[in-house]
């Protein structure tokens, strides 16, 4: 103890157990706020179920209305979190290796590649295997990826997150014309993928979301191992070198899990923008930027803020549907605005 003016400060080892504490109670609060979220998803629609009927159709009564709807309802809500959860992990890798907080998959142009050979290989090469448009999708948005960083990194200055955002967003929106005009001149295409090209997650089925959830195992568990050395990164690429880290290899690990998990998701649910920009942002005002807790954190929130947004635009619009992409469009644009003008496109 001391006397006097002077403040005896807990030591470093308590201050860092309390910051866990902290973490662990957001934690904890975002899955159950991600609970009452699913279940709120599985309740309301265009028909609202009882307690009643809710209960016995999880426990598989389909005898009358309201339980086969919330029958019909659980997967497209497992779909939403998986989805939600692979976006938001694929926005923190890329906004951790490219030191950029506009970096997102729809903003980089990543979704709208995986999306374009999606549907080039159904109308040109005829593709109807699920499995094979989910790894065509992968390698879609790797091309797409490449592509973006090489074009973002020409002129001075290497690839600054300003060049990035810009040949991101121009590569997005050359990708979704080559989408429109694949998909206008052929009707039974664009019969199909009309509101896929939006991206939602209302054609959900257990056996899309079996085939979904090894990619995203993957991915998940990439981007969790490269979590230490993303910590590295975000000091510098000299003092990441210092501490040892393999500044090359972390950020091409990382971003193959990015990848993966951005490209297997829009196979099944479309395109979907801003997830992967507005959720990390908000995360880290809440569990800082440690990635070993950001990641995890960011993968709940994720998958919270996209069936929050399902949910929306199935009860603002009843009996119609507002597809899961335009909900997210309308929240994330105006946060995009707020980044740009609070980051000013600097590094993270």
């Amino acid at each position: 103890m001391t006397t006097g003016s002077t403040i005896e400060r807990p030591p470093a080892a308590a201050r860092l157990r309390r910051s866990a504490a902290v973490r662990l109670a957001w934690l904890a609060a975002v899955a159950a706020a991600l609970l009452l979220l699913c279940a709120a998803s599985v309740a309301f629609g265009n028909r609202i179920v009882s307690l009643d009927e809710l209960l016995a159709g999880l426990g598989g009564d389909a005898s009358g209305f309201g339980q086969a709807a919330v029958i019909q309802r659980v997967p497209r809500t497992v779909l939403s979190v998986i989805v939600g959860a692979a976006l938001a992990l694929a926005g923190v890798a890329m906004q951790a290796v490219t030191r950029n907080p506009l970096a997102d998959p729809g903003i980089l142009g990543i979704s709208g590649g995986a999306a374009l050979a999606v549907v080039s290989g159904i109308a040109f090469l005829g593709l109807a295997n699920p499995t094979a448009q989910i790894a065509l999708a992968i390698a879609g948005a790797a091309v797409a990826a490449v592509f973006v960083y090489f074009v973002g990194s020409l002129g001075g200055g290497g690839a600054t997150p300003l060049k990035l955002a810009l040949a991101g967003a121009a590569t997005a929106a050359a990708f979704a014309s080559l989408v429109s005009a694949i998909l206008l001149p052929r009707v039974d295409v664009m019969t199909t993928f009309r509101f896929w090209q939006i991206g939602g997650t209302g054609g959900a089925t257990w056996d899309r979301i079996g085939l979904l959830i090894p990619f995203v195992v993957v991915g998940a568990i990439i981007c969790l191992v490269t979590a230490r050395g993303l910590n590295s990164l975000a000091l510098g690429d000299d003092v990441a070198t210092g501490l040892g880290e393999h500044v090359l290899r972390t950020r091409l690990v990382a971003w193959v899990g990015a990848v993966v998990l951005c490209g297997a998701a829009t196979a099944v649910a479309g395109p979907i923008a801003f997830v992967g920009l507005v959720v990390p942002h908000l995360c880290r005002l809440l569990v800082g930027t440690d990635h070993r807790w950001l990641l995890p954190f960011s993968a709940l929130a994720g998958a919270g803020l996209l069936v929050a947004a399902d949910v929306l635009g199935r009860v603002v619009a009843r009996p119609d549907e507002i597809e899961v992409g335009i909900i997210t469009a309308v929240v994330g644009a105006p946060f995009f605005i707020w980044v740009v003008r609070r980051q000013k496109v600097r590094e993270l």
